[in-house]
């Protein structure tokens, strides 16, 4: 028996015309849909990237107990059981945050790896520039991503390209061997959209603007022209996910692995292209077009080809699908189900609800019809504890500072004895409360544009929120955070949607054209400078007093007051208002 595993990273399930209407013209994934199982209810867990690859090793959420972080040395890894059973476990990536602190045990569970570099602000290649020094990371890693262009300026040579290379390279190798799986992990179609030009070309349209093909993390400032050309280089760069994807196809049919391999077909989550005003993922609520993902299964033990199953599924399935696959029982820690059912109980159904979300944000539910987001209750959005034996970041390890206050926490069942780091954590100036706790009827409202005031159905779901948390052994901290209950009954008292929406409101508008904002050099200026004057000062405690209340304006160098209202930060009105009181100062 043998596995393959394809994934994509911010692959999006709008974009593909499995699921709907799109400008995407794939062919391949037209072709995988004849061949396997599309799921239409897929949805993600513990996000973003690294939170997400966890749960595909342990089969388990991780969002309510810790950030973006490694493998825990008490963590159960789907790779690491297979090799240990003697099954060779193959990883090929271009996946650049494998390689940072924060992913530094992921890699080295399989049996081999290799990895291409020159994704995203990968640290590859050193051309030193005066102009990249002592500024802020994201132009660093702007500067570093046009470098690492520079050296694949074909598409034989990009990361993508050199990734399935490499991955089709052990499928052929051992094709005619047994008792492997190799995972093809594809960084794209992941910011920025980095194609050559012959895919651009697919998608041809009236453009006179600046490059842009890397949107930030916060609401759309741009004109409309500017938005429809980044989704425009998405599209072409998800042509080029398809033709990878063909090639795992072609050499499945080659090499006549269809009868003995499965194949698995995913992403981690998608990435909004203006959709409900925004761009990418984590700093605003998580809409469906971030979590309600694309998933294509293929497994031999069923033989289920060309048919659809709408029960919900998660990432969490990955591991124990594959595990049970090869005939190897998924570890009592593992919350996940094998998703190989036979097609006559595809159409089943399930009752069982899918949690997600991301460290210190909203806290998420579906029953497959209703989404309820839950945010944390009160504007400190805490208490927040890290509970880790691997203290590192994403790109850091964590401070001395952190670090001195830390306390030996009591056990968790899933750390198999052992007592973690009780680390207190800030939840910093993007906070969930901002957005507030929201109610979505998928049935009446697909897109999500009219949230919903029904407290029976609230409460319903407040209370699966509340099981699925302490099924979970969520902390305390957790319960406190969203304002519900550890122990006891959720009752009507716990509700929030109706006292949050106007909250909720306020935040859904649209950002206004800086020309329509008055004050706006003061409001577009770096905002420490800003709250530096008596006039300044006066605005912001009278109209934003939440960002004189940050840590003392603990905001990165150089950002404005309409950065932190494009990042959610605060509304468009405290925006405005501030800009007001500046003028008639």
């Amino acid at each position: 028996m043998k596995a393959i595993i394809l994934m994509f990273d911010s692959l999006n399930r709008h974009m593909l015309e499995q699921y709907r209407d799109t400008i995407v013209e794939a062919p391949n994934f037209a072709r995988l849909a004849e061949k396997v199982v599309t799921f239409d209810n897929f949805y993600a867990g513990s996000m973003p990237c690294m939170p997400a690859r966890r749960e595909m090793h342990t089969g388990r959420y991780n969002f309510l107990h810790r950030s973006w972080g490694p493998l825990e040395p008490f963590d159960d890894s789907m790779p690491q059981i297979l090799k240990e059973h003697g099954i060779h476990t193959h990883l090929a990536s271009d996946h650049p945050h494998y390689w940072e602190d924060g992913g530094a045990t992921y890699h080295t569970r399989y049996s081999t790896w290799e990895f291409f570099r020159g994704q995203e602000g990968d640290p590859w290649k050193g051309v030193v520039a005066s102009d990249a020094r002592d500024t802020p990371l994201g132009q660093q890693m702007v500067h570093q991503d046009r470098v690492n262009r520079s050296y694949m300026p074909t598409e034989s040579e990009h990361s993508q390209t050199r990734t399935v290379d490499a991955g089709l390279h052990f499928v052929e190798t051992n094709a005619a061997t047994d008792d492997w799986m190799v995972q093809i992990e594809l960084f794209d179609p992941h910011e920025p959209f980095f194609t050559h030009q012959h895919y651009k070309d697919l998608y041809p349209h009236e453009y006179d603007g600046p490059e842009f093909d890397w949107p930030g993390y916060q609401k759309v400032t741009q004109p409309e022209a500017q938005v429809e050309h980044a989704r425009r280089e998405y599209a072409a760069l998800v042509i080029m996910c398809d033709r990878s994807l063909g090639r795992v196809l072609d050499a499945m049919d080659e090499q006549g692995l269809w009868d003995d391999t499965m194949l698995i077909v995913n992403t981690d989550h998608g990435f909004l292209l203006g959709e409900h005003g925004w761009w990418a993922k984590s700093v605003q609520p998580w809409f469906n077009e971030l979590v309600h993902l694309p998933m294509f299964l293929w497994d031999p033990r069923s033989g289920a080809a060309d048919i659809r199953r709408g029960d919900l599924a998660q990432t969490i399935d990955i591991a124990p699908t594959l595990l049970r696959y090869f005939g190897i029982e998924p570890t009592p820690d593992m919350q996940g189900t094998d998703l190989g059912v036979a097609p006559s109980d595809a159409s089943a159904g399930t009752t069982r609800p899918a949690l997600f979300g991301i460290y210190g944000g909203h806290v998420n539910i579906t029953d497959g019809r209703y989404v309820y987001m839950r945010s944390a209750s009160a504007p400190e959005n805490g208490p927040l504890e890290e509970f880790t034996l691997m203290p590192t970041h994403m790109r850091s390890r964590f401070s001395p500072a952190e670090l001195q206050d830390w306390i030996p926490a009591e056990p968790f069942t899933f750390t198999k004895g052992l007592r973690t780091i009780r680390v207190e954590a800030q939840g910093g100036w993007m906070n969930s409360w901002q957005h507030g706790s929201v109610l979505f009827d998928l049935e009446a409202d697909p897109e999500q544009l009219d949230p919903l005031q029904d407290d029976e159905v609230e409460l319903r779901m407040t209370k699966m929120l509340v099981e699925a948390m302490r099924s979970n052994e969520a902390p305390r901290s957790q319960f406190e955070r969203l304002g519900l209950p550890a122990e006891g009954e959720v009752s009507p008292e716990h509700l929030l949607v109706r006292r949050h929406a106007g909250r909720v409101q306020d935040m859904a508008v649209p950002m206004p054209r800086l020309e329509d904002l008055p004050a706006a050099g003061l409001l577009t200026g770096p905002l420490l400078d800003l709250a530096g004057t008596t006039r300044g000062r006066a605005a912001l405690e009278a109209e934003a007093s939440s960002v004189m209340a940050t840590e003392a304006v603990s905001v990165p160098p150089g950002m404005s007051l309409y950065d932190l209202a494009a990042h959610g930060a605060i509304s468009v009105d405290q925006l405005r208002r501030v800009g007001e009181a500046l003028v008639s100062a």
